[in-house]
C-alpha cells in the first residue's frame, strides 16, 4: 500500500478516509488511477480537479458506510465499484452489529483489491465468467443452520462474518494453534485458491507447481483429516505455516499470501522513505534499502534481501510496545523458492490482457495499472 496525499491540501491520508481532515474535502478512491481524490460539487454527482474535472458518483454501498471508491457518473454504467461488484452475498444491513462487521470486513477486502488491481491480475465477476468469476459470500452464523466456514469453491469466497469480531478471531487463532489471523489474511489465502484454478490448474504452470508443493491429486479432505489428527512438526525447513503442510493446495495458498503480505508491507515501508541500517549489525545482513517498487518485477532474492531487515525492525517496534511480533514467519531457500515461483506466476499473468466473451464482444478482465501521482 503507498501513502496518500489530499490534492487540494496534501495533508496526509488513509486509504479508507472519506473526508480529509485538513481542509474538509470529501475524498474517493479511483482504481482506474489509483488515486484518493478530493471532490467537489455533490451531493450525488462529484468533481475530481486533479482528474481533470472528470465526474464521478459514489459506489452504491458508500451509502451504508462500506466503501469510499468512486464510480464514473455514466449513464447505465454499474453502480458498484471495481470490488463491490464482486459481492454476492451480504449481511443484514439493517442489524447493527452485522453491518458494522461487513465495514470492517470491507476495508480488508479493498485493501485486497488495491493489490490485485496494482499486480493487473484478472478479476471477472460471475456474471461476466459462471465458470470462473470471482464473488464473495459474507455470511453469519446466526442466519444459517450450521457454523459458517471461512473458504474457497469455484471461485466463490466465503468469509464467516464473526471473523471480523477481533475477540472471537482471537479466540479461533488460539484454538487453531495459529500464530497469525487476520481478516486481510484471509482474503489473500483464499484469493490464492481462485488463482490457483485460473493460473495453475490445467495450465504449463502445473508441472512446476507439483515439483515445489506436491501433487494436488492426493485427496484434499483426507489430508485436512490427518493434519488436524497429527499436528506436524519441524515443518518450518520448508513450509511458510504448519497449515501449509496439510496440503498442496493450502502450501499454496499460504505462499501467495505471504507473497502478497511482502509486497503490500513493503510499499508502505518504501512510501515512508524507510532505510534499515542498525548499527549494531556489523555484517550488513540486517540493513536494507526499500527505494523499489515492489509491485514491479522485482527480483525475488532482492525482495527478500531488503524484506527481512524490514521484518526484525517490524517485530521489535511491536515488542516495545508490549505486542507480539507482528511477522512470526521464518523464510528458508526452500520457502524462497516457493515465493519465487508466485512472484513469476502473478507477473507473468499481470502481463497479459485477460478477457472473457462478452454479448457483444469481449469484455477486459485485468489491466495493468501503471498510473501514479
Amino acid at each position: 500500500m503507498k501513502l496518500f496525499r489530499c490534492d487540494n491540501c496534501s495533508h496526509m491520508l488513509y486509504f479508507e478516509n472519506t473526508k480529509c481532515g485538513h481542509c474538509g474535502r470529501k475524498l474517493g478512491y479511483e482504481p482506474n488511477t489509483n488515486r484518493l481524490v478530493s471532490l467537489l460539487d455533490g451531493p450525488t454527482v462529484y468533481t475530481a480537479p486533479a482528474l481533470d474535472g472528470a465526474k464521478f458518483v459514489y459506489c452504491a454501498n458508500a451509502a451504508h458506510g462500506a466503501c469510499n471508491w468512486l464510480v464514473p457518473s455514466e449513464p447505465g454504467a454499474d453502480p458498484f465499484c471495481r470490488a463491490c461488484r464482486h459481492n454476492d452475498t451480504v449481511p443484514n444491513i439493517d442489524d447493527p452489529t452485522d453491518r458494522s462487521r461487513w465495514q470492517v470486513i470491507e476495508r480488508a477486502k479493498k485493501r485486497l483489491f488495491y493489490s490485485l488491481l496494482r499486480l493487473g491480475l484478472p478479476l471477472a465477476t460471475r456474471n461476466e465468467d459462471p465458470e470462473h468469476g470471482l464473488s464473495f459470500r459474507f455470511l453469519s452464523d446466526d442466519a444459517s443452520t450450521d457454523p459458517v466456514m471461512t473458504g474457497h469453491e469455484d471461485g466463490v469466497i466465503t468469509i464467516a462474518l464473526e471473523e471480523a469480531d477481533d475477540a472471537a478471531r482471537e479466540y479461533r487463532r488460539t484454538q487453531f494453534n495459529e500464530p497469525y489471523r487476520t481478516l486481510l489474511g484471509h482474503f489473500r489465502h483464499e484469493i490464492a485458491h481462485h488463482y490457483w484454478d485460473i493460473l495453475v490448474g490445467g495450465k504449463p504452470t502445473l508441472g512446476e507447481f507439483r515439483q515445489l508443493f506436491g501433487d494436488e491429486r492426493a485427496d484434499y479432505g483426507e489430508a485436512l483429516k490427518a493434519h488436524y489428527q497429527s499436528p506436524p512438526e519441524n515443518w518450518n525447513q520448508t513450509y511458510i505455516s504448519a497449515y501449509a503442510t496439510s496440503h498442496p493446495w493450502e502450501d499454496f495458498a499460504e505462499t501467495f499470501a505471504h507473497y502478497l503480505h511482502i509486497v503490500d508491507t513493503t510499499e508502505m515501508a518504501t512510501a515512508f522513505g524507510l532505510r534499515v541500517h542498525p548499527d549494531v549489525d556489523s555484517t550488513g545482513e540486517m540493513s536494507g534499502r526499500l527505494d523499489f517498487d515492489p509491485y514491479g518485477p522485482v527480483n525475488t532474492n532482492e525482495l527478500i534481501h531488503n524484506w527481512i531487515p524490514l521484518t526484525s525492525l517490524i517485530n521489535n517496534l511491536n515488542r516495545a510496545v508490549g505486542q507480539s511480533d507482528a511477522y512470526p514467519f521464518v523464510l528458508t531457500p526452500a520457502i524462497i523458492e516457493k515465493l519465487d515461483f508466485i512472484a513469476r506466476l502473478i507477473h507473468d499473468a499481470g502481463a497479459m490482457q485477460w478477457t472473457v466473451p462478452g454479448p457483444d464482444g469481449p469484455i477486459a478482465i485485468s489491466s495493468p495499472n501503471e498510473a501514479e501521482d
